[in-house]
């Protein structure tokens, strides 16, 4: 499992300093139906806007 989790998405509630997620867990999910082939092809399910 990794070690450091790494997020530029400093809109969500989760992102630390130093582009860092704090979530307890991480869920990413194809954005298609079809398998992803690549990283645009995946969205995270672990956003949440800051409030």
């Amino acid at each position: 499992m990794a070690k450091d989790v790494l997020c530029e998405v400093n809109s969500c509630k989760h992102w630390a300093p130093g582009n860092a997620c704090n979530a307890s867990s991480i869920y990413v999910v194809n954005n298609r139906s079809r398998q992803a082939s690549n990283s645009e092809e995946t969205d995270c399910r672990t956003f949440e806007p800051k409030m």
